[in-house]
């Protein structure tokens, strides 16, 4: 076989593995369902009993189906989704955030050094306008969990490097603490926005400046007064 027709038949495969994946999360192939048999599938699609096999292999291996000799092919009940690792956080305990957020001055401070260096114009827009955006939110009353993640991951986009993003977008609901915790928010907590609008705007101000250092230390200063907050929390 040619690679050329090799990638074919793996594209063919994949497409009927997608259209398969898509049939049974919809429902038309419920759990304890059985798929059409071989030659119906062929014709449905119009590729070989090799293609067919393949994909079903394919759904076998991710937990989907299971083949039953001489019964046909069943629909499993769907695999549970892993509890990923940075979800499972106990945020009864405020120690847990504040490991979050230890963990958090690593990667963003670094985050912050390389936006100073590689912002566009545009990205250096996105960090400002969420900064401003917090302020705004506050002080029309309304929350400002959106605003505050909203900063963070534009720092983290002008990194020009796509996985500290990702990395932020993990952590889910631990990104923004008050929100795990249920702390109050900018309507109840002026005092507590405006201190923290006044950190993001420091750390835009020196990524504008294209001052690595500063940004970094921002950034830093930023995320060790928030531990200091929840630290505050604990004691009252």
């Amino acid at each position: 076989m040619t690679e050329g027709a090799g990638s074919r038949r793996r594209n063919l495969v994949q497409g009927v593995i997608e259209s398969l994946r898509h049939d049974i999360e919809e429902g038309r192939f419920p759990p304890g369902g059985k798929l059409p048999s071989e030659m119906r599938l062929t014709e449905r699609f119009e590729v070989s009993r090799t293609v067919v096999r393949e994909a079903i292999a394919g759904l076998k291996a991710d937990g989907l189906v299971a083949p039953r000799q001489g019964a046909g092919v069943f629909v499993l009940d769907p695999p549970k989704e892993a509890e990923r690792p940075f979800h499972i956080a106990d945020y009864d305990r405020i120690s847990s955030v504040i490991e979050m957020l230890e963990l958090r001055v690593a990667v963003e401070m670094e985050a912050a050094a390389l936006a100073a260096q590689r912002r566009s114009p545009q990205q250096e827009e996105a960090i400002f306008d969420a900064a401003a955006a917090l302020s705004r939110m506050a002080a029309e009353g309304r929350p400002t969990k959106a605003a505050d993640l909203a900063f963070h991951l534009a720092v983290a986009d002008a990194t020009s490097n796509p996985r500290f993003r990702e990395f932020l977008e993990i952590l889910g609901v631990s990104m923004i603490p008050r929100a795990a915790l249920r702390l109050a928010d900018g309507g109840s907590a002026p005092d507590y926005i405006d201190r923290l609008a006044e950190e993001h705007m420091q750390i835009a101000r020196a990524i504008s400046a294209g001052d690595s250092d500063t940004a970094r230390s921002a950034m830093q200063a930023h995320l060790r007064n928030s531990m200091d907050r929840y630290r505050d929390y604990i004691r009252q």
